[in-house]
């Protein structure tokens, strides 16, 4: 069946109806489809679709800022973690960034062609692989010094907002983890 826009000048599909039909386009509910409030699989009802869309702008936020820096996010996190504390073992990483070692390696790996890390063998366990900074890498926090600010700034919100928003998103995380 065709269908045709209630009001040819906006042309919303949410107005469309068949080509025949009088009258105004209905938007009640039917039995095959319940309203937007009552609907629990409404997109916009789904916490896991506000944290994907969130995690996705946010991150698209920190990019202009971490580029000039030449780093990527993910390789930020790596280094928010190193400049707390090197050198840390791969496995460490992993654990404290929540990445697979698979998904971790590589990351490390530019980082380490960047000049900003470098990987050896743990001393006291030749199993284990550490990473640490290079002077370089040392270096780069007084840029990175910056990142938080700009960021705050560009997301629009005061500090004590985001930081109920980062405060709630990690009670969601250690209420998973349990």
């Amino acid at each position: 069946m065709d269908a045709r826009p209630d009001d040819d000048r906006d042309g919303d599909a949410s107005t469309a109806r068949p080509v025949g039909a009088s009258g105004p386009a209905s938007t009640a509910p039917t039995a095959s489809t319940p309203s937007l409030v009552d609907d629990p699989l409404a997109l916009d009802r789904q916490l896991c679709f506000a944290l994907v869309a969130t995690a996705r702008s946010v991150v698209s936020v920190y990019t202009p800022v971490l580029e000039p820096m030449g780093l990527t996010h993910p390789q930020y996190l790596v280094m928010l973690a190193l400049w707390e504390r090197s050198p840390r073992t791969l496995r460490d990483l992993a654990a404290t960034l929540r990445l697979e070692s698979a998904t971790l390696s590589p990351l490390v790996k530019r980082l380490e062609a960047a000049g900003l890390v470098e990987r050896r063998r743990d001393p006291a366990d030749e199993r284990a692989l550490a990473v640490s900074l290079t002077d370089a890498g040392v270096a780069l926090r007084r840029e990175a010094e910056k990142v938080p600010g700009q960021v705050v700034e560009r997301l629009g919100m005061s500090v004590e907002q985001l930081t109920d928003v980062r405060d709630a998103l990690t009670g969601l995380l250690a209420g998973i983890e349990r």
